[in-house]
């Protein structure tokens, strides 16, 4: 089973070390052009660039898709199947009928809950208790073809985006080989999705940063936790807007006014919710500083009775 990765970031890195150290056929790695970063504006390989070059895997990063150079140079290589992992692009038509047993697509949610681009930090935002993972056959339409398998898991009552990504970056590379042995024995499943209940995952803006106080401490906790750590849930004490992480919910119950500091110490600052319940911050990060302990925030400054909603001083 001949395969062509194709993948950008860390997520898709993982798969691509998992397809490798099963000792699967992988003849090439696709990944999107190394981009400027930090001051200097050097150009930085992507995750899934550097594990290729590690591993001896041919790498390849067209700038288009669509003029038909990238399809040519993939009918050269003979892939009998493309898997793709967060690779950033929308495969053509003319590609994705390329190899002999499909396109494959492992995907970081239950489809067809949360298409596009940022689908595990809409499960923690939304206050999931459960996601997973998803490999499917690939179609035109984004992240609509048939599901070949899943795997599920609960997300941490405290666990982050980072740590619930690591996590679903590993369940996608099993299943990815899982995938690939089940397409190649002719064991592979493929179940149309059931449209109608799609909902969708768009990119992360700094605009979701603002903390409602006003929502359940649930809630209030998953927007902490799903914007970790980029943009980050922000909320202005005083004149002071503090980045805000690490949180989770006490609990305890508080007839206090959302957004009121209800106590602090060793644990970190505890504020009420709309739904008279409480959460703890851990960890934050005020302007031009560093991410610390909250407690270690209080030792040298003061903490405002209250967090302002958003656009209270509007």
């Amino acid at each position: 089973m001949r395969i062509v990765f194709m993948g950008t970031p860390d997520f898709a890195a993982v798969s691509l070390r998992a397809l490798h150290s099963a000792g699967f056929d992988v003849a090439a790695a696709f990944t999107q052009p190394d981009k400027p970063k930090n001051r200097g504006m050097k150009l930085i390989p992507t995750p899934v660039k550097q594990t290729a070059l590690e591993l001896g895997i041919p790498v390849y990063q067209p700038q288009k898709l669509r003029d038909g150079s990238a399809a040519e140079l993939l009918r050269s290589l003979e892939p009998d199947i493309i898997a793709v992992v967060a690779y950033g692009r929308i495969l053509p038509r003319e590609i994705l009928d390329i190899p002999k047993f499909g396109c494959v697509n492992i995907h970081g949610s239950l489809l067809p809950k949360y298409r596009g681009s940022a689908p595990v930090q809409w499960a923690i935002l939304n206050g999931d208790r459960e996601t997973g993972v998803c490999a499917i056959y690939m179609a035109e339409e984004m992240d609509a073809g048939d599901i070949i398998a899943e795997k599920r898991t609960e997300i941490g009552e405290a666990e982050s985006f980072p740590e619930l990504f690591g996590r679903l970056a590993q369940l996608g590379a099993e299943l990815l080989c899982e995938t690939v042995s089940s397409i190649a024995d002719g064991t592979a499943k493929r179940t149309p999705q059931e449209h109608e209940k799609a909902t969708y995952a768009p990119m992360i803006t700094r605009e979701l940063s603002p903390v409602d106080w006003g929502q359940s401490a649930w809630l209030v906790r998953s927007k902490i936790l799903g914007l970790d750590p980029w943009p980050g849930a922000t909320s202005r004490s005083g004149d002071t807007e503090l980045k805000l992480y690490r949180a989770r919910c006490t609990g305890n119950c508080s007839s206090e006014v959302p957004g009121s500091v209800v106590s602090t110490g060793k644990e970190g600052i505890e504020v009420a919710c709309g739904d008279g319940k409480t959460v703890l911050i851990a960890e934050l990060q005020a302007p031009g500083g560093k991410r610390m302990r909250a407690a270690d925030y209080l030792r040298g400054h003061k903490i405002a009775e209250r967090f302002e909603l958003p656009g209270e001083k509007e």
